[in-house]
């Protein structure tokens, strides 16, 4: 019988998790999820836009792998060589595999003068904000600002341009926590800037994205024509692939039709490269480079530059993997080195030690890309069974007692089901459905009370 860790809780994990008790090779094979949070479910929780609620309701589908009768939570468990991290090598002294699927925590940084002005931040910082994830600043993202810019033309830009753009009492309904919602409520943001150093053929997000951008009811959405015209696939994108050719096709009906009179507008900018943020305390404005394309899939620059005026600037360009203290770890690509999901040291495989999702190959692919990338680390470890059934780690309640020592206070499924009831009985209170708790000491609280 194979006792196996999966550290992290999002999609890639849960898949992880019920690939390996699902399988009818090995029999007897149990799972404990490790989380640094105590709850589960990863980016879907804490990542997912709160007006979307199909994807969202993902939730349902990792719960119900998540109570499979030889799989248990522990969250609240942070690993990692350091004071209060399980190090990778103490993990491996109590399962046979440890399987790491830590996902991909921090943002790209543009590298240019005044990122870091007050009023810059990561998207990941505002979408962690009105998240509610436990580690998220306080608010005043949006207090005051009029213009903000969204730097970057992906999925992660349009969400964060749409909750911008979106009206207090359309976030009502869902579980922003209360303290986002009220400064959300008082924003005077009129004018959001999406800017992409490409073109609408090459931008990133999905269609079904950009079009909801179209049907927000107290925004418009406009295209600067003679802009997005620089892309040679303006005028005849058929020969696109089939989602951008869309994209451009959605872009194309909404460039330069007149102004509708709404209170907010998303402007949508291509070919314009941020190279400085300006301000002198704070940001003011973000100076840009028009850009041309090179024939070669990229761009240049053209010497002629633009500022926008932003009092709030938003940098969506990527997300990047962050090194886990005590495994190996690639800086170029920001993933954990491996072969078919086993971790390689030194250019070996390291016996028990895997590794599946972003960590594994980089920010790339949608949710439903985990599973396959799931399942590939389980038959590599499943191929290893043998040699790691050789392996005597410490047994399963001596484990457990490991996890539960040195002042972790893990929050097992009972507590977990804690914090939902108290995010129902929050909204309750507030006239709402579910609303998130947004701090550790209400989370650990709320789980006490309930586990």
């Amino acid at each position: 019988m194979l006792r196996v860790a999966v550290v992290g809780s999002g999609p890639s994990g849960v898949y992880t998790a019920q690939a390996l008790v699902q399988q009818q090779d090995v029999p007897g094979v149990t799972v404990d999820v490790l989380d640094r949070l105590p709850c589960p479910y990863g980016l879907v929780r804490y990542g997912v836009a709160p007006d979307h609620e199909k994807i969202k309701s993902l939730q349902n589908n990792l719960r119900a792998a998540m109570e499979h009768p030889a799989i248990r939570f522990f969250g609240n468990v942070p690993v990692g060589d350091g004071p209060r991290g399980l190090a990778p090598r103490r993990l491996l002294e109590l399962y046979h595999a440890v399987v790491y699927c830590v996902g991909a925590a921090t943002d790209r940084r543009l590298g240019i003068p005044g990122e870091d002005l007050p009023g810059s931040f990561s998207a990941t910082e505002f979408v962690s904000w009105y998240s509610a994830h436990p580690d998220a600043a306080p608010g005043g993202f949006v207090l005051g600002a009029r213009s903000a810019v969204v730097i970057g033309v992906g999925n992660v830009a349009v969400d964060v341009a749409r909750v911008l753009a979106r009206g207090a009492g359309e976030l009502h309904r869902t579980d922003v926590p209360d303290a986002a919602l009220a400064a959300l409520a008082e924003s005077r943001v009129t004018d959001i800037h999406m800017v992409g150093r490409r073109g609408p053929s090459q931008a990133k997000f999905t269609t079904k994205e950009l079009r909801e951008l179209g049907a927000l009811p107290g925004a418009e959405t406009l295209v600067r024509g003679e802009e997005a015209a620089l892309d040679p696939a303006w005028g005849d994108p058929r020969g696109l692939p089939a989602a951008a050719r869309r994209n451009v096709e959605v872009l194309r009906d909404w460039a330069d039709r007149p102004p509708a009179g709404r209170p907010r507008r998303i402007r949508l900018r291509f070919f314009l490269r941020p190279v400085a943020l300006l301000g002198d305390g704070a940001v003011r404005a973000v100076r840009f480079e028009r850009t041309v394309p090179d024939g070669r899939g990229g761009v240049a620059g053209t010497g002629e530059f633009e500022e926008v005026e932003a009092q709030l600037v938003l940098r969506s360009v990527g997300y990047r993997g962050v090194p886990v203290a005590g495994l190996p770890f690639d800086a170029g690509p920001g993933t954990v080195p491996h072969a078919a999901g086993r971790v390689l040291r030194e250019g070996a495989p390291s016996p028990g030690e895997y590794v599946a999702g972003w960590i594994k190959r980089g920010p790339t692919g949608v949710i439903g890309t985990n599973r396959s990338c799931a399942k590939e680390t389980v038959t590599s470890l499943l191929a290893d069974a043998a040699a790691l059934a050789a392996r005597t780690p410490v047994t399963a309640e001596e484990a457990h007692a490991v996890l539960r020592a040195a002042g972790r206070q893990p929050v097992e499924w009972p507590g977990w089901l804690g914090i939902e009831a108290a995010e129902a009985a929050l909204g309750r209170r507030l006239g709402r459905g579910p609303v998130k708790i947004p701090d550790w000491a209400g989370l650990l609280s709320a789980a006490r009370t309930g586990g």
